[in-house]
Order: structure tokens, then sequence, then C-alpha cells
């Protein structure tokens, strides 16, 4: 029988993750071992038996096997949430492609431990006469200290230490000569640091629809029954989709187990931890990157502790250590912020899945303009579907004018209002209603197109625009394609061949010219670089204290805002022109978003869209507020091109300090596959080419990409390559693996 070894990371609950050390697993142990079992192993000169985790299991080994030592046993009584977690790395490095520690480090909550705050009382354990009796022996000693320590505590019982050692100055000695003599005692109590402000104003549920109701019940009755698994809620905005979540919580919260709620920005953390602490008090509480490290290491400590119910956050908060986790709510599914941007590259939906698997738990996923592929598989059954269509408020969803910048510039308004937003900000001006200005920067200045006609400079090969490059050159990223930039716009010979160029800034200048009288407020990442930013901004606003909220993405996600009429959509094809084939799709999302936060509350809200596209069909559906015919349309070019969610990608990005080493390497790979992997397996094959941005800080960036309906074809795509990587030495390249990209390199 041939030999199996083992990677144990060793004492994994003390100071910090190092590195894994490999063990020989002994044959009476094989086909029992499993990655995040906990074992003993003999360690160090001494061999201490000590207990360690089971990080990854190999058939060979780089050591000389009889130098390997044996794992002594398995602690079968164990079932620590270290090992749920890396089953979870385990599970996130073969899937997305990672070293073992990255993984480890992305999922195991900070090692490094921190003090615990306490405090402490002062007790009174003499009654009162005994007390006075005790007061007036110490008067004729001249024992000043104590005569005012015994006189506070004549009327109350117990006291904190820190009020008799600081407003009373105190010293310790006088306190401990009074505990010798038994007139008092000294309580220490530990506290967590907690980053959530106490409310003392608490909610009751609120009356839900026949269509809450109907989710939250058929949720829970799954969940009773052991049937986990994976669900949309698809609703329009402002249908009540917190209150869905919340019920389910609540349901869950009482059958003893614990939820996380992922939220998508920092931003939404203000008014979503708000609603959920209105009903479920102080066992609620956030996990952020604005939060210290002593608090992160008591938020997690807390739910270890089973001290939590809920916790809510951006994608980290997925890894909290919840005992008995029930639920995990993904709200917003469809932002991209839910994918991790450096390695491993995984997605939160697709994690937060494999988490529940393995803890026994559901996931909900809500959105009001689902990913592609979350409807894609609720389509095909693979999650469950549920559509709330109707706002709660009774309210309708709000006129949407669209506004063709063409014709605005042909009658003479080169403003970055056009005349509509114009006079519907005046009219909320005068009514003291609010109005949100949103502007599109995703693809700020990524491409050409014509202020005159709206003709966007594209690839003819690939129906992407073309990106400008400081040499004065039109280049396509997927193909190569290239042109020098026309001087006039090929369609009409109009010289306004431009790229857009405006932030939040200028925007404000703008307002602050056409309306003097308005007050106004911007919420972009310069304006929110500090811990409470957000939330200062947001409650200044929904506190009537900016008639004007500015700001980018930002500002239009999952905010409810009453006395918001208004809402002004700035240069809304931005997006859309993007070099990315999800451009359509991200359009479609940030306007109905946009749009969406409008007319929540009780009075008709408005919306103005700009755009030189207005005949395109995400914009045309985004204005209707229609999903379903935006699926429809979004879904023929994806099936057509193999695109995800048709199709799987690999991108796989090669970042090296010499150009032409990073060249070799994706020219390696290319061949290498192209050999290997024929027939049906073969996947279609983009590049290799040189990455969008092909110099980073002086490393050259190349890119090679992998398309195939299945996605495990793509994970042993990667995995040749990564073995590929170690017998031809790439080690001084940083190769990356990125499935199902959310942008493109």
């Amino acid at each position: 029988m041939s030999e199996k070894y083992a990677d144990i990371i060793v004492d994994i609950s003390h100071d910090k993750v190092d590195r894994p050390f490999r063990y020989k697993i002994p044959e009476a142990l094989l086909g029992e071992i499993s990655v995040g079992m906990r074992v003993y192993v003999p360690f160090g000169k001494g061999n201490k038996e000590i207990t360690g985790y089971v990080v990854d299991l190999l058939d060979t080994t780089d050591y000389p096997p009889e130098r390997l030592k044996e794992i002594s046993r398995i602690d079968k009584k164990d079932t620590t949430l270290e090992g749920d977690l890396i089953q979870t790395a385990y599970w996130m490095k073969s899937h997305y492609g990672s070293t073992m520690i990255t993984a480890l480090k992305t999922v195991l909550p900070a090692k490094k431990k921190f003090k615990q705050l306490e405090t402490k009382k002062v007790i009174r354990i003499f009654g009162r006469d005994e007390i006075e009796s005790l007061i007036e022996e110490c008067r004729k000693k001249h024992q000043t200290a104590k005569v005012r320590v015994l006189n506070a505590l004549l009327d109350e019982e117990v006291l904190p230490y820190t009020l008799i050692r600081e407003k009373l100055n105190v010293t310790t000695a006088t306190l401990n000569s009074l505990v010798k003599q038994g007139v008092i005692s000294i309580e220490t109590e530990n506290f967590y640091r907690n980053p959530v402000k106490k409310i003392s104003e608490r909610e009751a549920a609120k009356p839900l629809s026949d269509g809450q109701q109907h989710i939250i019940d058929d949720i829970i009755k799954d969940c009773c029954r052991g049937n986990t698994g994976t669900y949309l809620v698809h609703g329009i905005t402002g249908s009540g989709k917190t209150e869905v979540y919340i019920g389910v919580i609540e349901k869950t919260i009482n059958m003893g187990k614990q939820a996380i709620v992922l939220i998508p920005e920092i931003a939404l953390t203000y008014q979503t931890l708000l609603r959920f602490y209105k009903r479920f008090g102080d066992r609620v509480s956030v996990m952020n990157s604005s939060l210290s490290m002593g608090e992160k290491y008591d938020q997690m400590e807390r739910a270890r502790n089973g001290e939590l119910d809920v916790i809510i956050g951006p994608r980290s908060a997925l890894f909290t250590p919840f005992p008995n986790l029930g639920i995990i709510i993904i709200d917003e599914e469809h932002e991209n912020s839910y994918k991790s941007e450096s390695m491993p590259k995984y997605h939160a939906r697709e994690t937060a899945i494999q988490i529940a698997s393995i803890k026994g738990a559901s996931v909900v996923l809500g959105s009001a303009t689902p990913s592609m592929e979350a409807y894609y598989r609720a389509r095909r059954g693979e999650y469950k579907l549920y559509t709330l269509k109707e706002r709660l408020t009774g309210g309708q969803l709000p006129k949407v004018y669209t506004i063709d910048l063409r014709e605005e510039l042909k009658e003479g308004n080169r403003s970055i209002f056009s005349n509509k937003l114009k006079e519907l900000i005046e009219m909320r001006l005068n009514s003291g209603e609010q109005t949100m200005l949103f502007i599109n920067r995703r693809g700020y200045a990524g491409f050409i197109s014509c202020r005159a006609c709206g003709h966007v400079m594209k690839c003819p090969h690939c129906d992407v625009s073309l990106s400008e490059h400081r040499n004065g050159r039109l280049v396509c990223h997927y193909c190569g394609y290239e042109i020098i930039k026309p001087e006039k716009c090929p369609e009409c010979g109009s010289k306004y061949l431009m790229g857009f160029r405006a932030g939040t800034e200028q925007i404000e200048e703008a307002v602050h010219k056409e309306f003097p009288s308005a007050r106004t407020l911007r919420m972009d990442a310069d304006s929110t670089k500090s811990k409470d930013s957000y939330e200062k901004i947001l409650s200044d606003f929904a506190d009537g204290r900016a008639d004007i909220l500015i700001g980018t993405q930002m500002i239009v996600k999952g905010h409810d805002f009453p006395n918001v009429t208004l809402v002004g959509i700035l240069a809304a094809d931005l997006s859309l022109n993007q070099n990315d084939y999800r451009a359509g799709e991200r359009t479609f999302q940030l306007l109905t978003q946009a749009a969406g936060r409008a007319g929540r509350g009780t009075k008709a809200g408005e919306v103005v869209i700009q755009t030189y596209q207005p005949e395109h069909y995400s914009i045309v559906h985004a204005a209707n507020q229609d999903y379903e015919s935006f699926y429809a349309e979004e879904s023929v070019y994806r099936e057509l091109l193999q695109y995800p969610p048709a199709a799987h990608m690999l991108a796989v990005l090669v970042v090296s300090k010499k150009e032409e080493d990073g060249e070799y390497v994706v020219n390696s790979f290319a061949g290498l596959i192209k050999e290997r992997v024929t027939g049906d397996d073969a996947p279609y094959i983009i590049g290799p080419a040189k990455a969008c941005i092909s110099k980073i800080n002086d490393l050259y960036r190349h890119i090679l990409y992998f398309k195939h309906t299945d996605y495990e074809k793509l994970v042993q795509i990667k995995d040749m390559l990564e073995i590929y990587s170690k017998e031809q030495n790439f080690r001084y390249q940083n190769i990356q693996y990125d499935f199902d990209p959310m942008n493109i390199y």
C-alpha cells in the first residue's frame, strides 16, 4: 500500500498561523483522516504530544519519508470551529487557486491576542451602623482617605472602582487595607470592546405582506425539516427584503442558532445595523475594516463564546466563528465587492454555500437586480426563487425621465445638468424634499465617445469599447486590435471626441453655482476616509441637514431615505462602455438601484437618467425597472459568446519583473494546455496578451483566458498549470488564478 502524508498546523489557537509541518499517516489511520480534522502529533526534540489540524493530504513528499514522524491519533470527540474553517480554506485553495497558508490567513481570525478589558467595582460588606462606627474611628486616627470612601459607601452599596480612585482621590493601599479588614470587597469583571453604540430605542416587528410571510415560513419550514438550501429573493427596490431577512433570522435565533448578514459596502453598515439592533439589541455586532484590531478580536471572541446572535459586515464577516450557524444572508448579492481581488480570489456567494454545507446552514441571497449567475441558477432549479413585486409603502415605482444628452448639446446646454433635472431640483428645494445626485464613475475616462452623436469607439471584432492609451492609440484588451485615435468622429465628423472627465467635487461646485441656497453633502472615497464618516454623512442626510446628497455608487446601494423624491443619474452610460462583457449588466444594476432610492416613503418619486445612448437595452430596461426583460436580452449575448453564466472563465495573470519572462510563461501555459487538453475537454483560449494595464509599479502583466462550460475542467487546468509552474521553476513570477473574474485584466 502506498504511503500518504498530511500537512499539520500545530497550536492553531495560540498566537498565530505559522506554517504546516508534514507527518506520515500511519496505516491504521489511512482513510480516516480528512482536512480540518484535529489530531495529536509528536512535536519538537522531545516528541511532546500536542494537538494540530490537518490542512492538506498528499500522496508524495519532497522530504525523505524515513525522517517524517507519524500522526499519533485522531481526536474523534473534537468538533472545533477551527476545523470547519480549515475545511473551508482547503476548499478555497482547491477551488480558486492559492497556497494553503494564504487561504488559512483569509478564513482564520487574527490570532494575536489582545488584553481583555476589565472593570472593577467596590462592594460594601459592613452594614450602615458598622460603617458609621468605623467612620468615627477613622476620624480619630486622621485616616481621611478611608473616611471619604466610607462616606461614599453609606448610601451606595456598590460603587465603580475608578470613581473612588479618581474622583475621591483614594490610593490602592487604602482600599486594600479596607479589604483586609473585611469592610469591602473588590470584584473584577471582564468586558469586550463593543464597536456598536448602544441604542435605547427598540422596535417591534413590522406587519408583513403575504408575500414576505410566505418566504419566511417556507425557508424556516425547510430548516426545521433539515432541508438546508440556497434561496434567492428577487424583490423590487422598497419591497421589504430586509424585513424578510429579519423574520428569517428571528426564527433562526429562536431555534438556538446564529446568523451572518453580508452587506456589500461599509457605507451600508450604519442603516443596516440600526434596523437589526432595534430588533435584536446588543446581541448584534459588526465586523468591518474600520474596526480596531482589538475590536475585531473581541467580536470574534463574543461570537465564539455564543454571546452574539447576528454579525453584520462585508465579505470577511463570512468567516465569523459561530458555534451553531443557522443562516447566511447575502444582501445585494449582485455586487462586485463580494469577489475578492487578492488571492485566493473567492466569491462570497459560492464560499457561503460551501460554509453552509459544512455547518448544516442555509443561504439567502437578495437583490432587486440579481446577478446573471444567481438568476441563471435559480431558473435551473439550483436555488429556490421568490419574487416580491410590490413596494411596502403601497407607493408606485418612481417616474423615470430618460434625457438624451445629444439633444441637450444641440440646444446649447453644455451644463452637467439637463434642463429637466434643473427644473426638478428647483422644485425639491422649494418643497423641502431631498435629492440624490449619482455620478456613475465606473469606466471613468476609460472609453472614448462622441459628444455630438454618442458614437463609441469600439473594437470591430469583440463588441467592446477601445481604451485610450497615453501614446494616442485606442486598444482592445481582448484581442489586441488597435488604431490611432481619430481627430474627428468617424460617424458624424464632430471634433467632440473625448473621454468623460467629471467627478463628485466638480458636481458639487456646479450645484453651488446653479443652486446657491442648496445645502449639500458629498459621499465618495475622499469624504469617507475617517472611521465614522459614513455614519455621520448618512445620519446628517437622514436628519434633513442637507438638501442634496452627491456621490458615487456607494450612495445608491440599499439606503432608505423617505424624504428623497428625486434621483439624478449623471453620465449613465459611463459603465456601459467599459471594455468588459459585464458592462451591460453593471449598468442595468446601477441605474435600477439608483432609481430605486426615489419615492421610498409616502411621497411619489422621480428619476432623471442622463445618457448619450437612450436606446441601449440596459438603459431602456432600467428605466422601466424590468429585470426579466433585461435578463432575457443579456442571456442571448452570454450564450452566443459563451460568457458566464452560460460558461465559465479562468483568468491566469502573470506578473513579472522582466517583460520577456512574463511573455514566455503565458505562451508556455497556452502551449501546454493546447497539447494536453484536447477533444471535448479542450477549452476555448483567449490570448496570451498583455493585460489591460500592462505595467504597474515597474512590474509587467500578461493575461491568458480559458473558457469552458464545465467549471471542474477549468479547475483541472489550474491544477496542471500549478504543477507545471513548479516543474519549470517559475517562482520569480507571480501567477494568479481568477475563476469567473468580475473585472477584465
